[in-house]
């Protein structure tokens, strides 16, 4: 997992509500597998015309905004059924940090998990930085200081301190938990003395004959 340290790039603003993972990624589209075509399909109900053509007035296709790094997302973000492909797909047409006043709680897991950070602030300040955010100018997200920061204005957000290590050192819960791994040799040594008995070989059944039964 790429590791999350300090992010600069354009901000779009897409504040509407409750935008859900349906909305992001449709379930048809994680079918096939292919998590590179992803990119294609994000936001498609909103990013395409009925013919297939760009429509103009999703702010990912205009110009500024085209492969922008940040969303900053209506209340609500990444609601209803649970897909880890809602993330894959942000991922795919760029984004790596979405800023919002609320998510849906398996999409903010589901962000950490892949290397994308989920910033919590209160609605008026989501709305400031969007506003500010309109010209395209550029904001920096800086997860060691806790910081946003675009035209002038700083924001600090709080963040789990253990899912900040993991954004810091690019590593899942997975990962983080093989860290340990000499603290958990040291208590499977110091338990074997305590308890040999939950330790004792598991004596197997023999294989049951095939003819006899």
């Amino acid at each position: 997992m790429q590791p999350f340290t300090v992010l600069t790039g354009p901000a779009a603003p897409m504040m509407l509500p409750n935008v859900d993972t349906d909305v992001i990624i449709r379930i048809e589209r994680l079918t096939a597998g292919d998590r590179e075509a992803l990119r294609r399909h994000a936001f498609e109900a909103l990013r395409y015309r009925p013919d297939g053509s760009d429509e103009p007035g999703f702010v990912f296709n205009q110009p500024p905004f085209r492969g922008a790094p940040i969303l900053l997302a209506g209340p609500n973000f990444g609601c209803g059924s649970s897909r880890e492909g809602a993330v894959w797909a942000l991922q795919g047409m760029g984004v790596r940090c979405v800023i919002a006043d609320g998510f849906g709680d398996i999409f903010y897991s589901n962000c950490f998990q892949n290397g994308v950070l989920p910033i919590r602030l209160p609605e008026p300040e989501v709305v400031k930085l969007a506003a500010l955010a309109k010209d395209a100018a550029p904001m920096t997200v800086d997860l060691k200081a806790q910081t946003v920061t675009l035209s002038g204005a700083v924001v600090a957000f709080d963040i789990d301190p253990l899912r900040k290590e993991g954004l810091l050192q690019g590593l899942d819960d997975v990962g983080l938990s093989l860290l340990q791994m000499d603290a958990v040799r040291d208590w499977q040594a110091r338990d074997r003395v305590a308890r040999p008995w939950v330790w004792a070989p598991v004596q197997r059944a023999p294989a049951a004959d095939p003819i006899r039964s």
